[in-house]
């Protein structure tokens, strides 16, 4: 039996490791990190930003966890996020992906599920 991308990223564990790691890499990466700084100064809604993003990719990676957030439309809408950020913001993701030691084959499974959000997240 084939083990799920949830698992294989360590659960809700392993995944609340690489969104800290994103957020962190978001935060200094210069091309976006003026999107992230200001909640530097806001950790209780950091804190439900990064509560919403592991329920997102535990829910869409097989685990157990349930969704109750907005959807990416929704959510995105009004940011008017260009193609290069979103290209800054998959990197950060692969960079903590590599950091906490996420095989290749996972990796290119997250790759297609950011690669599924794209049109729903850009330009909004």
């Amino acid at each position: 039996m084939k083990t799920t991308l949830y698992e294989r990223l360590g659960g809700e564990e392993g995944i609340k490791l690489i969104v800290d790691d994103t957020v962190t890499a978001h935060m200094n990466n210069p091309a976006i990190s003026a999107r992230f700084l200001p909640f530097k100064d806001k950790p209780e809604q950091l804190a439900v930003i990064k509560k919403h993003t592991v329920d997102f990719f535990s829910a869409g990676s097989g685990g157990p966890a349930h969704y109750g957030g907005k959807d990416m439309v929704m959510t995105h809408t009004g940011m008017n996020i260009s193609p290069g950020e979103y290209l800054h913001v998959m990197d950060d993701i692969f960079i903590a992906l590599d950091k906490n030691s996420i095989s290749e084959d996972s990796k290119t499974e997250v790759l297609a599920i950011l690669w599924s959000l794209k049109d729903m997240i850009i330009s909004k």
